[in-house]
């Protein structure tokens, strides 16, 4: 395994079952399904034997690295995980079965190029994570946008091409300062190797244009107020199992930016710009908790639900202190379990009714009773119910975030409390009360299907809730580490300011 390109072969195995099911006719729906599934399936399981036993949690350096020439002398195709990087992987390779599972029996329209567009997705997912070069990282992290876009625009709802467009706009908009950003570090420092402009000194004004750059893509992607605005279009649009991707794993990818790039990279500015994103984040919490309170529409109320869980995100991460950024990556993770299954609770009932609109149902309880039971975990996991993943992310931010600001812990409190409010309303109104109208009373509870897809979920956000640590072991030392370099960092750039004065 030692000399093994296990990252390459993780990052492209889904490209094998692309080519398979390329081979195979359009008309063979049992075929393709299997093969998309297997190929998912075998890479989830190799990537948890290689990375979740094979990964050394006690060194914070990147680990299973690859590096090749790849464009000129000074670009390299360079793959490698380290203790944060390396649970995104896990995540993604998790979900996408899971993802395959969802839309099973619900495509029948263009199967084929359904299951191709997904794993090439996923393929472009996983290369995000691995990547340890800022060209390699921008390849992936702007072609993830195609196959997601394709998704939604051709197998999602009414107004899937308006969403599609407005998904391809705000991202392409944001990327056009990522890559002049990207282009100003490589004529700055001669290079693209992530681990050495890590260590390379940028100026402070530098850092401040930098910074600025990474941010409109990043902010876009986590995505933060007031840049949110495509989010709910596309998960009202999108199919479910798009939806599962979008909460899943896509919008982590802003959030592991601002950690893999804007706090080593730019230290400087992300120390003098904190404030700035304290404050988007607290609107965004507040803010958008309220808006959801009011939607009428189930996907549209758990989308702004996400904005507000990856305000906390974004709040533990310009902590700049262990409990917050670690927090953050649990509440990252804990969000990739449980907005994905809120989503799939959505499409359970959507695929019987075929409407997302709350006042349409009522009293599910009484004919759906493993339906119910289901969305009740995920709900009070969501409002971060003690022995749930949220649960843990919270506590941890907010242990981070008290020791910087007691203004902006106090409005993340407060997004605690309105999540509460707006996701118990939700179930209420869904779950409970008089069933009434006969196509509710003709609903059938979840088949064995829908039941595969929702225990490992559940399993997963239990565990995570209850055994943090097995999660925590894997980042601490890499995220210490980060904290270091940080603080190194600020103390030599404010002792230039002293020697100024």
């Amino acid at each position: 395994m030692e000399h093994l390109p296990v990252l390459s072969i993780i990052t492209f195995m889904p490209l094998v079952g692309v080519i398979l099911i390329l081979m195979i006719n359009a008309d063979n729906l049992k075929n393709i399904r299997n093969t998309a599934l297997l190929t998912t399936t075998a890479t989830f399981i190799f990537s948890v034997f290689i990375l979740w036993f094979g990964f050394d949690q006690t060194v914070a350096d990147f680990q299973f690295v690859e590096k090749t020439s790849w464009l000129g002398e000074n670009i390299s195709y360079h793959m490698g995980v380290d203790g944060i990087s390396v649970l995104f992987v896990l995540l993604t390779t998790f979900l996408m079965p899971l993802v395959i599972l969802t839309g099973w029996n619900t495509i029948k329209h263009r199967l084929k190029e359904y299951m191709i567009a997904f794993l090439i997705l996923e393929t472009f997912m996983i290369g995000v994570f691995c990547s340890l070069d800022i060209v390699l990282f921008y390849v992936f992290f702007e072609a993830g946008l195609i196959p997601m876009f394709m998704i939604i625009g051709v197998w999602g709802g009414a107004n899937r091409v308006y969403a599609s467009y407005k998904l391809f706009l705000y991202t392409l908009l944001g990327s056009v300062l990522l890559l002049l950003g990207l282009l100003y570090m490589y004529f700055t420092a001669g290079t693209t190797d992530i681990p050495a402009l890590m260590d390379y000194n940028f100026t402070p004004e530098a850092q401040m244009w930098l910074w600025f750059g990474f941010f409109a893509s990043f902010a876009v992607k986590v995505p933060m107020w007031p840049v949110h605005t495509w989010l709910p279009d596309a998960h009202v649009q999108a199919p479910t199992a798009g939806s599962v991707i979008l909460a899943g794993i896509l919008l982590k990818m802003g959030g592991y930016g601002f950690l893999r790039f804007s706090l080593p990279m730019f230290p400087v500015a992300s120390y003098e710009f904190a404030e700035f994103i304290f404050v988007l984040s607290c609107i965004a919490v507040v803010y958008t908790s309220l808006v959801a309170l009011v939607q009428k529409d189930m996907k549209k109320l758990i989308a702004y639900s996400s904005v507000a869980h990856m305000g906390f995100v974004t709040l533990g991460i310009f902590a700049f202190n262990i409990q917050g950024i670690e927090g953050s990556i649990i509440t990252m993770l804990a969000h990739g379990f449980v907005a994905s299954a809120l989503f799939l609770c959505v499409g359970v009932i959507y695929d019987r009714l075929h409407t997302r609109e709350i006042s349409r149902y009522g009293g599910l309880v009484q004919n759906m009773p493993k339906y119910a039971l289901v969305f009740m975990f995920f709900t009070m996991a969501s409002v971060g119910l003690p022995g749930t993943a949220n649960f843990v992310g919270e506590v941890l931010v907010l242990a981070g975030l008290f020791k910087v600001s007691s203004f902006a812990a106090f409005f993340a409190l407060t997004g605690v409390i309105l999540g509460a409010a707006y996701m118990l309303y939700l179930y209420r109104r869904v779950v409970f009360g008089a069933l009434t109208k006969d196509d509710v009373k003709a609903m059938l509870d979840m088949d064995k299907r829908e039941i595969l897809i929702f225990t490992p979920l559940v399993i997963c956000t239990l565990w995570m809730g209850i055994y943090p640590t097995s999660f925590l072991d894997f980042m601490h030392v890499s995220v210490e580490n980060l904290i270091t370099n940080f603080n190194a960092s600020i103390d030599a750039y404010q002792l230039t300011l002293t020697g100024d004065k």
